[in-house]
């Protein structure tokens, strides 16, 4: 291994992790370079941990064959539990991490076993030997989980790596886990920006728009949902039951509103804010109801299931609306919110709650009726209604439930 080449890979790793490329990308490019200045790679994995809801971190598996080199991703969930704590548990890495050591050589060509699925995975493929590896981050750089990156190298070589090689490779992992944190971090703040923002918000605020007072008036349909008697469940569940209720619902709100083009922007208690961006709000209003009826049949199942365990049911019911708010950042110089504001906003919640009064799980507005006609032969009316905090009565719609796709203007008399 030449030390011009060693140098040439350095600024590669340099120059790829400042340009933002991919972790799958880094491994590709890292192997690939490493082939070309003689170190024998058939198999690279590296693994880092994140900050998920959902995943405890993501593993990139590199492999060549053939003259051909193949890249995968998986997520990983705990490894704190079940058969995948097992695993972790047996593996070269676990021993690492737990011994303080960094280094770990596994050499099948020299007699060596272990009873690590990983490794034995690895010598049925035809490997014959496993260097495994890890870089530790100091306490003041770890982000939750994330405090170092793992590898496993693997190779085909029948006398395996030699100790120039092995120390080569090791001395460049401090650099590559330098390029892949970098882009773990970006991907992790993407993460919670839009974990905790909505998906929307999220992406312009890590465009930069996070002045404070920065707000662009637009016209948008508003959705506001909330749980049916969620009052009167908490008085009579079991505590512990409530917050995994919650879930339950958002589970199959928020997905239903993603799928059809919305942003959800807040989570108020078992409310749910919305927008569907809207410049000729006909498509909208149709994609907002879309929403709403994805919605009713994944409660529905959901109901099912939470039957058959004994758990409490409810329903999810929705106001609609169309109107023109100011969307930004709102707050403190020390706290801010990317949110919505205006007028429309407090009717739309007023209208969802006039859904207990009426016994609807749906209600529109006047103007929502009016921007949409794909819909609008499907809304009966429920009649006019003071809203509390609103000027004027409205008149609020429904869906008709006896729609059968015929306008009523073409329907035969009788």
């Amino acid at each position: 291994m030449n030390r011009q080449g060693l140098w040439n890979l350095q600024t590669w790793l340099t120059q790829a992790a400042l340009s933002g490329k991919s972790e799958a990308a880094l491994l590709d490019g890292f192997c690939q370079r490493a082939l070309d200045v003689g170190f024998p790679i058939a198999r690279g994995t590296i693994m880092i941990d994140t900050l998920h809801p959902v995943h405890e971190g993501r593993a990139f598996s590199w492999r060549s064959k053939a003259g051909r080199t193949y890249t995968d991703i998986f997520e990983y969930g705990p490894s704190s539990e079940g058969e995948v704590a097992v695993t972790w548990q047996r593996s070269p890495l676990f021993y690492l991490r737990e011994s303080g050591k960094s280094l770990f050589r596994v050499r099948f060509h020299a007699g060596d076993t272990s009873d690590s699925p990983t490794i034995v995975r690895l010598r049925e493929e035809g490997m014959s030997e496993v260097a495994a590896m890890i870089t530790r981050f100091p306490r003041s750089g770890a982000i939750g989980e994330m405090d170092a990156l793992y590898a496993y190298w693997a190779t085909d070589q029948p006398h395996g790596f030699d100790d120039a090689q092995v120390n080569a490779i090791a001395d460049m992992m401090p650099m590559l886990a330098l390029a892949i944190k970098c882009v773990s971090l970006a991907r992790i703040a993407g993460t919670l920006v839009e974990t905790y923002l909505g998906r929307d918000p999220g992406r312009r605020v890590l465009k930069g728009l996070i002045r404070r007072g920065v707000a662009e008036k637009i016209n948008a349909v508003l959705w506001y949902s909330d749980l049916r008697s969620f009052t009167s469940i908490t008085d009579h569940a079991v505590p512990e039951q409530i917050i995994p209720l919650l879930n339950d619902y958002a589970e199959q709100v928020i997905p239903a509103i993603y799928n059809c083009g919305g942003d959800v922007l807040k989570l108020i208690g078992d409310g749910i804010l919305a927008i569907f961006h809207a410049t000729e709000a006909d498509e909208p209003c149709g994609r907002a109801i879309s929403a709403y009826e994805a919605v009713q049949e994944r409660v529905a199942r959901l109901n099912e299931r939470r039957g058959r365990d004994g758990l409490p049911t409810t329903q999810v019911y929705v106001g609609l609306h169309v109107g023109e708010v100011f969307y930004g950042n709102i707050g403190s110089d020390e706290r801010l919110d990317f949110t919505v504001v205006g007028p429309a906003v407090n009717e739309v919640a007023r209208i969802a709650a006039m859904c207990r009064s009426v016994e609807r799980n749906i209600l529109v507005s006047q103007a929502f009726g009016n921007a949409t006609s794909s819909e609008s032969c499907r809304l009966v009316s429920v009649g006019r209604y003071a809203l509390r905090g609103v000027e004027r009565p409205q008149e609020l719609f429904t869906l008709d439930p006896f729609f059968d796709g015929i306008p009523r203007h073409e329907r035969p008399a009788g």
